[in-house]
């Protein structure tokens, strides 16, 4: 059965750094664009970051942009989310979503499997 489960999740303060990790299992990711998206309170799930295959492509949402860096090893089946200078706003709980399509994927309906989320809380 494919899963993706995510750790790394915390308490930091603002300014402070995280680093995320998705590890997939029953099946192989590496044919599939891999995804993170956040979720705060009474807020609707959205879009941080997109790689591609082999990491050559990566798209970031605008609020994350210079801050954030996604990366894959696929020998790992492990995917990242690098969070620099993480601002009280990037509170949420984060997932991480795989996608079979050839394209990179900004919309959480176009992705296959998730994983069950890690919570990410920054204190001002």
């Amino acid at each position: 059965q494919e899963q993706l489960v995510e750790s790394g999740g915390g308490l930091v303060q603002a300014g402070g750094s995280l680093r995320l990790s998705c590890a997939a299992s029953g099946r192989t990711f590496s044919n599939y664009f891999m995804g993170w998206f956040r979720q705060a309170p009474g807020k609707e799930r959205e879009f941080v970051a997109v790689v591609s295959w082999i990491g050559s492509i990566t798209v970031y949402a605008d609020s994350v942009k210079g801050r954030f860096t996604i990366s894959r090893d696929n020998a790992k089946n492990t995917v990242y989310l690098q969070m620099n200078s993480l601002k009280p706003e990037d509170t949420a709980v984060y997932y991480c979503a795989a996608d079979r399509r050839n394209i990179p994927g900004r919309r959480a309906g176009e992705y296959d499997y998730w994983g069950q989320g890690t919570q990410v809380t920054v204190s001002s």
